[in-house]
């Protein structure tokens, strides 16, 4: 009976704490002390689709909705076999470059050898034709034949580089055909969990056409709308905490990351009229990673509730709202 008791009043003394934190966060923050600002949003995260970069055939999709990914898993593999079809031709390409280097490169060497046998034919005409012992004809004849050396030795040459320069076009090529290849699995950028499933095998996709959905849970926030009064005295990192409609018996810490530049109405997802004729600003409160990390089992997304902001860092916390480390806050 002494047991059952005390299980009793833990509890009845857990829901008047939730009491307390609910009376001072309803009615729009009516019983908040000065200095203290609040509004009413929804957990959210940011939501990266996972595409492939070409259109083609879904291979495989190997997550599923809900389901939670770390960095760098294997979430849906594209059909890529086109695509080794012509990463090997790409290969015999660069194969044949370097073939036609080497051809080229040989033909140098019988060029060169050509214009030194020019050249020393033409030295001895040279010496002969100062003797008179030839005609200027035969001279001129070795001099055309030494310019004719010099000019295929050139060309020669420049068949060389042009064999280096297709082999940097057909290597060039093979990697970007191989990032192609590594791009067709699709890997999770970040840790999080699969929203959406939205491709299954077998389907054909256009080139970015999304084929999962993930919620990255690295950044966790809320985004409520308050008045230029307030919003224009928001420090970034100003403190705040998030109290759920779910969880009314906890707050949860959080900061403020943005406040927009420009003022606008409300948008229709709030809920009373009044609210919605304002002008005010978006602000977003983040919770702090380290405290998502410990947690990203239980994080879900949509969870509607209110953050309260406090406005003077000099003011003490509500007892109701002092910062404490709940258990699994999502849970």
């Amino acid at each position: 009976m002494k047991k059952n008791s005390l299980i009793f009043l833990a509890l009845a003394a857990l829901a008047m704490v939730g009491v307390v934190v609910y009376s001072l966060v309803s009615e729009n923050g009516s019983q908040l002390p000065d200095g203290f600002a609040q509004g009413n949003g929804r957990i959210e995260a940011e939501q990266i689709e996972i595409a492939p970069t070409l259109a083609g055939r879904v291979e495989s999709v190997m997550a599923v909705e809900g389901g939670m990914v770390a960095t760098g898993d294997v979430l849906a593999e594209m059909d890529s076999d086109e695509l080794s079809a012509t990463l090997d031709r790409a290969k015999a390409e660069v194969a044949l470059a370097h073939q036609t280097k080497v051809e080229a490169e040989a033909l140098v060497v019988q060029r060169k050898s050509e214009l030194r046998r020019a050249a020393q034919e033409l030295q001895r005409a040279t010496a002969l034709l100062t003797g008179q012992n030839i005609s200027e004809t035969v001279f001129e004849e070795r001099e055309t034949i030494h310019q004719v050396a010099a000019a295929v030795l050139g060309a020669a040459q420049a068949r060389v580089a042009t064999a280096e320069s297709q082999i940097a076009a057909a290597e060039a090529e093979m990697r970007r055909i191989e990032a192609l290849i590594e791009d067709s699995s699709l890997l999770a950028p970040t840790r999080g969990r699969v929203l959406y499933r939205l491709a299954e095998p077998g389907e054909v996709v256009a080139a970015g056409e999304p084929i999962l959905t993930l919620l990255s849970l690295e950044n966790v926030y809320m985004e409520v709308f308050l008045p230029a009064r307030v919003a224009g005295l928001l420090p970034i990192g100003a403190e705040a905490r998030i109290v759920l409609d779910a969880l009314p018996d906890y707050s949860i810490p959080a900061f403020v990351t943005f406040v927009s530049p420009e003022a606008q109405f409300t948008p229709k997802q709030v809920e009373t009229l009044d609210e919605r004729e304002q002008l005010v600003f978006r602000v977003r409160v983040r919770i702090p990673e380290d405290l998502i990390q410990s947690r990203i089992e239980h994080v879900k997304t949509g969870l509607r509730g209110v953050a309260v902001i406090r406005i003077d860092p000099n003011l003490a916390w509500p007892a109701a709202l002092e910062q404490g480390i709940p258990p699994e806050l999502f849970e």
